[in-house]
């Protein structure tokens, strides 16, 4: 299962710029994570500085 960005998201970005695959895209207020393009690495996760991403 792919990792999901919850709505605590800030907008900040840094999730978009580690991951690998640039499944990562900037959404309606908050970024959202391509589920097809994921590869479930867990690299956003680690960047996010508000912890927003669950996987």
């Amino acid at each position: 299962m792919a990792y999901v960005i919850t709505d605590a998201c800030i907008a900040c970005g840094a999730c978009a710029e580690g991951c690998p695959v640039g499944a990562i895209a900037e959404g309606d207020g908050k970024y959202e994570i391509n589920a097809d393009a994921c590869i479930d690495c867990g690299a956003c996760a680690e960047q996010c500085p508000v912890s927003a991403i669950e996987g």
